[in-house]
């Protein structure tokens, strides 16, 4: 258990009547980044929240089970929630930025709002606001508005912000969705440099699984509400547990088709792709689009559609 940071029990979560999510168990590692991914509405953002106990901002909402952050619990009176947002930075998916600060000020303001013991003073405070800077590469425009900023510097301000409490978690709500294509990937990068040198674990949502994939240590795949599987991101991509995880994961996605069992062949129509000790029986069969190769005298036959460049790659799309 010292490697763990959240430990999560038979977690249900409810706004009102209506249950969005569903006794999900898991643990999350130190000094890791973990990606929740799945389609819209399938409770990571939500998920996210209770890690932070941003919940409780929402009228109706009741939570039923355990969250431990380092053995402490979250909503049975272990921790406060100042002691909890001392724990726990939060970078929002829209910045919220103050447009009247500078990045000097938007950085700085969680250390004026410190009480009593944790009070610093301004030589304190100043450091902190530029070792927080350094680290996101923004020493040179802290007296710049957030106006004047790119949409990635924006970004780099919200996590220095959060980081400048020094907080043992980091949650991020989808930290890329609102850059373009070039910057997002510049983004993600800096985002695993931040993480490796600060050592912080590292939770961010994300619906893009090429961002998971990428820099995550651990992913986690929800649908619904419902945990669908947890694990190293190559583990998840080879060995899908079901059969959303498989169609979710992947770009272009997995080819599915349906086949059957017989005599230990595994058949997609009447033609033999595989030998396998499996009873007699209808099977669902998934080949991932770097799984085929090019044989005119293999066992698999498609019918050519139409050769798609993409640079590098080239996709043939084909139907059975």
């Amino acid at each position: 258990m010292e490697n763990i940071i959240f430990d999560v029990k038979n977690l249900n979560l409810f706004y009102g009547e209506k249950q969005a999510l569903i006794n999900l168990n898991m643990q999350i590692e130190k000094n890791a980044i973990t990606a929740l991914i799945g389609p819209s509405g399938c409770g990571k953002l939500t998920f996210l929240r209770c890690l932070n106990r941003m919940n409780d901002l929402i009228d109706g909402c009741r939570v039923e089970g355990d969250i431990l952050i380092e053995g402490k619990d979250m909503y049975k009176g272990d921790l406060n929630v100042v002691d909890l947002r001392t724990r726990v930075g939060m970078v929002f998916q829209n910045y919220a930025l103050y447009p009247h600060l500078t990045v000097r000020k938007n950085i700085m303001f969680p250390l004026e709002n410190l009480k009593r013991k944790d009070r610093l003073s301004k030589e304190e405070m100043e450091k902190r606001v530029l070792d927080a800077a350094k680290m996101v590469s923004l020493e040179e425009l802290l007296d710049r508005k957030p106006r004047e900023l790119s949409g990635g510097q924006q970004q780099r301000v919200a996590i220095a912000r959060a980081l400048v409490k020094m907080p043992r978690v980091l949650l991020l709500d989808e930290p890329l969705s609102n850059l373009d294509a070039r910057l997002r990937l510049q983004t993600r990068e800096e985002i695993r440099r931040i993480q490796r040198e600060t050592k912080i674990t590292t939770i961010f949502v994300t619906h893009d699984q090429e961002e998971a994939l990428s820099i995550s240590d651990l992913i986690v795949v929800m649908k619904e509400g419902i945990l669908q599987q947890i694990g190293k991101p190559q583990e998840v991509y080879d060995q899908p547990a079901n059969l959303f995880v498989a169609k979710f994961l992947g770009t272009p996605p997995i080819n599915v088709f349906s086949g059957k069992v017989t005599d230990g062949q595994v058949k997609i129509g009447e033609e033999t792709v595989l030998l396998a000790d499996l009873p007699d029986q209808e099977v669902t069969v998934g080949i991932r689009p770097e799984g085929f190769v090019v044989d005119e005298d293999g066992t698999f036959s498609c019918a050519l559609k139409g050769i798609e460049v993409l640079g590098r790659d080239i996709s043939i799309v084909a139907s059975h």
